[in-house]
């Protein structure tokens, strides 16, 4: 049996071994950031994603004394930035910046994924919410979400949706729709939202889902009606528009919207996440940076890692059982 003395020559150790260690986690955190930060964007620049990510580059290279440079890696819908972030260094000088997509809901769309959502990301903070608009033609007689249910009620097995691609928002919540309502929808698939809203102004499918910063100008223009918005608040872009919520429709898949958020390497010291979250937080409520993410049709968060976390945790389910129920499968 170790003797007293023993004990506490063991006990003096493990506490300078402790102290040891804070005083280098403190010293990290004090020294932090010592050189050029980047942040991975999986996409192509001049997306919404992109510009956020941009903006908070600037401010955020202010407020920490070091460059924060963008790193745009487009390729297989977001997963090969997204993989590339999360196989850098946790040492705090990589983030990703992206769509809830790549790490949320791409893990119940393909049957591989060359990352792991949940084991190798850490979460720092949601930027803001990217909420749609359901449309349809101003020719339909549809003026609301409601008048679009009866529509479909109506005409089982004959009415179409568009969407920006299989598994995306747009897709999954049109199956739902054709699924809850028994009605047998067809799916019109499309290369961007563009080419989608070009065809439901030309009455070639019947409603959309879209994004309001590309949906807009057609709305403006009167080319396209807008009759609901996701989420559980309006949009500033298109105030008069209700939520799906507020017209009855209470189901979860329209109460959860997409997000654009920032997160950083799994195993990057919690300290370094805190630090770039609070910093992140701060940019978010910035005034201009509110009315910039407000006119692109999103809404600011900025929330702690924790709260990210139970964001995420409450939405992994919702969006599980919808991708399931599409049958949406990605390679």
């Amino acid at each position: 049996m170790m003797n007293y003395k023993s004990r506490r020559q063991a006990l003096a150790t493990a506490a300078i071994a402790l102290l040891i260690l804070s005083a280098g986690s403190q010293a990290q955190a004090q020294t932090y950031p010592a050189k050029p930060i980047k942040l991975i964007v999986p996409y192509a620049p001049g997306g919404a994603t992109d510009i956020i990510a941009r903006t908070l580059a600037e401010k955020l290279s202010d407020r920490l004394g070091q460059p924060v440079l963008i790193d745009n890696r487009a390729g297989a819908g977001g997963v090969t930035g997204t993989d590339a972030a999360a196989k850098a260094a946790p040492d705090g000088y990589t983030f990703l910046v992206t769509l809830g997509t790549t790490v949320l809901i791409n893990q119940f769309l393909y049957e591989k994924l060359p990352y792991s959502p949940g084991r190798d990301f850490s979460l720092v903070s949601q930027l803001a919410l990217a909420p749609v608009t359901l449309l349809v033609n101003p020719n339909s007689g549809i003026n609301n979400a409601n008048d679009l249910k009866a529509h479909i009620l109506k005409n089982p097995n004959k009415l179409s949706y568009g969407s920006w691609g299989m598994g995306s928002y747009a897709h999954l919540a049109g199956a739902y729709l054709s699924q809850s309502l028994n009605a047998d929808l067809t799916h019109a698939a499309y290369k961007g939202e563009a080419p989608m809203l070009q065809d439901l102004v030309g009455a070639q499918i019947d409603f959309a889902f879209a994004s309001a910063q590309t949906a807009k100008p057609y709305i403006d223009s009167g080319k396209l009606r807008s009759i609901a918005v996701t989420g559980e608040q309006r949009m500033s872009v298109l105030p008069t528009i209700p939520t799906m919520r507020e017209q009855g429709f209470k189901d979860d898949i329209f109460r959860v919207t997409g997000w654009i958020a920032m997160a950083a390497p799994a195993k990057t010291p919690n300290d370094v996440v805190q630090r770039v979250s609070s910093e992140v937080r701060a940019i978010v409520a910035l005034p201009e940076t509110q009315d910039r993410i407000n006119k692109m049709g999103f809404i600011p968060v900025g929330n702690t890692p924790e709260q990210f976390s139970a964001v995420y945790k409450s939405e992994f389910p919702v969006w599980e059982r919808v991708v399931k129920l599409s049958g949406a499968k990605l390679d």
